[in-house]
């Protein structure tokens, strides 16, 4: 049974090792099964100590003065991912992230079924010499988005992803969208039985109450923390192109 929906994610960190360097902002988009947006959230992060190359991610210290850490989110992201196909550009690297960040909290981020759209741009946009999200999304025909903010990304991959799925009319049913997420489920399962879900190659389940009390919405939050979204607001990517006056980041990677 395929997951009812995409939870397409995007990070900003302290710096390109995920064992040394810390997630400073991260960013969320909910999809549903036919790729239109359910909710979307944000916040820094306190990456308690440095905040690395702002000439990168364009953060300073005093940004993430007041803003929680991880093990503050950490429940409350787990149950926004639950169920869902987790999507990045490059995702392996997010899922690095995230992976490193749990394993500071002594369990493991779950291993599940993933899309990269940058991976799938092999197959959506094969003229390209390049795949990196500004390159895929000026080919696709969508608008520029918010320079180096993990929402900006987030918002833009997802209208990438929306793009792929969009090319098969069918993509929730069956034909050739509906193979790319069998596939993902399945080597998902395959990872899982080769335990492959941590970010040590184990497979350590997550405790059984991580995510309660995180049902009832994605801002409520224990007493004294909030998510810091980044001022000002961004606007959103629409998959038609009209979200407008918007410019990418460049990412570790070059992706």
């Amino acid at each position: 049974m395929l997951p009812c929906g995409y939870a397409v994610v995007d990070l900003e960190a302290t710096g390109p090792s995920p064992r040394r360097h810390r997630v400073l902002e991260v960013a969320v988009v909910l999809l549903d099964a036919q790729c239109r947006t359910e909710q979307e959230t944000s916040t820094l992060l306190d990456p308690e100590g440095p905040v690395g190359p702002t000439h990168i991610h364009g953060i300073v210290r005093g940004d993430t003065a007041g803003a929680p850490r991880f093990a503050q989110i950490a429940a409350r992201l787990l149950a926004l991912l639950a169920g869902r196909i987790l999507v990045g550009h490059n995702v392996g690297c997010d899922r690095s992230f995230l992976a490193a960040e749990f394993a500071r909290l002594g369990t493991a981020f779950p291993r599940g079924p993933e899309l990269c759209t940058m991976r799938l741009a092999r197959t959506y946009l094969p003229a390209l010499p390049g795949h990196s999200l500004r390159a895929c999304c000026a080919a696709a025909g969508l608008a520029d988005f918010p320079a180096h903010t993990a929402l900006g990304d987030a918002r833009a991959t997802a209208a990438l992803l929306a793009h792929y799925a969009g090319r098969h009319p069918a993509r929730t049913a069956d034909g050739a969208w509906a193979a790319v997420l069998a596939e993902a489920v399945g080597a998902a399962r395959a990872a899982g039985a080769a335990g492959a879900g941590g970010p040590d190659g184990a497979a350590v389940p997550v405790p059984t109450g991580a995510a309660q009390g995180c049902a009832q919405g994605v801002r409520e939050v224990p007493a004294g923390v909030s998510w810091r979204p980044r001022t000002p607001v961004v606007r959103p990517v629409h998959v038609d192109g009209s979200g407008g006056g918007m410019v990418p980041r460049a990412r570790y990677g070059g992706a």
